[in-house]
């Protein structure tokens, strides 16, 4: 007993000594390399951070050291060291690796990787019974094949594989049921990403070796829906459920489907009701400015109508009954300063006075008050025949528009405001323009609208 405690203290003795020898924690880390040891001085994380720099605990990729890291060209050399079916089955399992992690992207990547291989392999396949169709239309003996690099990315190239037969049938057969598998895996990996055309085309890849693939199917339809190819998206799920009744994945996608196709239905059916509706207003307001004898146009090509928004001749309060007033977009000009007013929903039974009285004058730039008062100004509109009418601030303005002689262009009745003092040389200025436009004459001014 008195010796296995002596031991038992030496033991402990021994550990105390070595770990005051050692101040960091450098023998808890793996062994590196004598060409990437730690300096003396090293911290944890620059430790962790020259770690990181060998391919077994790599996180990430520089592109631009690749050539310089000695271990790294090594594993890549590793990755295509087999067969074509072995390699692909390699970045399969990578791929798969990733795809657990929901490392979309880089799954993509390992998948691509293998199929990159395998469709060569096809191709390779097909050049060549293509060239021995040819040869035996020539000879009627059999040729052999051509000779291959060995030194190709994923083909054989170690002694031992110098019996390998890339073309034997259970070869080919594995090839293609891995590369059936590596097209649906990276279609689920666009799918997660929403590169929902990737998808489809890598979906088309494994039915075309494999028309009855269900996953196949149900990405193809999930990726179809998506962006409203629902034809298809619905066809894709019937031949998926087709082959397994029974697929619960397919039976959820397929409710999916049915609810985007109603949903779709229904709104149809609501656009379809706004735009009947919407004939069905704009009846009224044609039926309702013809019976008042209102006068509208719009301007001629080449001419840009004013931006005035939602603001239109309709009837208020509601454009959907026969009974409701119209309101007509209304501008007023200062053509003396330039200057203008906007009145949205000038309404047929309201006098111009309301507006100029109520709220318009004086405008806040009039500082020398020539429009202080609605009494204190002449008011016009131009006629269709380029003349001149006098609004009356009193008369309500259908009475304006309802006689035919002054029209509404562009859905924006026009009526120029001027300061009472300076009315009759306006005017006089205003038919000597429109008398040189058309060359000769004068335009008349008619009696006030009153």
């Amino acid at each position: 007993m008195a010796e296995k405690m002596q031991e038992i203290t030496k033991g402990i003795a021994e550990s105390m000594k070595l770990a005051e020898n050692n101040d960091q924690p450098a023998a808890m880390l793996p062994e590196l390399s004598p060409g990437r040891a730690p300096y003396a001085g090293m911290t944890l994380e620059e430790t962790v951070a020259e770690l990181k720099q060998h391919p077994m605990f790599m996180t990430d990729l520089d592109a631009d050291n690749v050539g310089d890291n000695e271990e790294l060209a090594a594993m890549q050399a590793l990755a295509f060291d087999g067969t074509p079916l072995e390699n692909a089955a390699n970045f399969k399992g990578q791929g798969n690796e990733c795809f657990r992690g929901r490392r979309w992207a880089d799954a993509k990547e390992f998948y691509t990787q293998g199929i990159a291989l395998l469709v060569a392999e096809e191709r390779r396949r097909a050049g060549l019974s293509s060239e021995e169709e040819q040869q035996q239309a020539q000879s009627p003996e059999k040729s052999e094949p051509a000779p291959t690099d060995a030194s190709q990315e994923g083909q054989p190239n170690t002694e031992d594989d110098a019996d390998y037969n890339r073309d034997d049938p259970d070869e080919v057969r594995k090839q293609k049921q891995l590369l059936e598998q590596l097209y649906g895996n990276r279609a689920a990996c666009h799918l997660e990403l929403r590169n929902y055309r990737s998808c489809t085309s890598d979906c088309a890849g494994a039915l075309r070796l494999n028309a009855r693939n269900v996953k196949a199917l149900y990405r193809s339809a999930k990726a179809l829906a998506a962006v409203g190819r629902v034809a298809e998206a619905v066809d894709a799920c019937a031949r998926g459920l087709a082959v397994d009744p029974d697929n619960a994945a397919l039976r959820a996608v397929e409710r999916e489907i049915a609810a985007q196709i109603s949903a779709a239905a229904a709104a149809r059916r609501r656009d379809e009701e706004r735009a009947e509706q919407a004939r069905h207003r704009e009846r009224l307001r044609r039926a309702a400015v013809e019976a008042r004898g209102i006068r509208m146009r719009t301007s001629g090509p080449g001419t840009k109508p004013p931006d005035m928004e939602d603001a239109r001749v309709q009837l208020v309060p509601d454009p959907s009954d026969p009974a409701s007033t119209l309101a007509v977009p209304t501008l007023l000009l200062y053509p003396l300063h330039f200057e203008t007013d906007f009145i949205k929903a000038f309404n047929e039974t309201e006098t111009l006075d309301q507006h100029l009285a109520g709220y318009v004058l004086p405008p806040p730039w009039d500082r020398k008050g020539l429009y202080s008062t609605a009494a204190g100004v002449e008011c016009f509109a131009e006629t269709a025949a380029g003349g001149l009418v006098r609004v009356g601030r009193k008369a309500p303005l259908l009475k304006l528009l309802s006689g035919g002689a002054v029209e509404i262009v562009d859905e924006l009745l026009r009526i120029y405001v001027v300061p009472k003092a300076k009315a009759d040389g306006w005017v006089k200025d205003f038919k000597a323009k429109k008398a040189a436009e058309k060359g000769g004459g004068s335009a008349p001014v008619a009696a006030p609208a009153a």
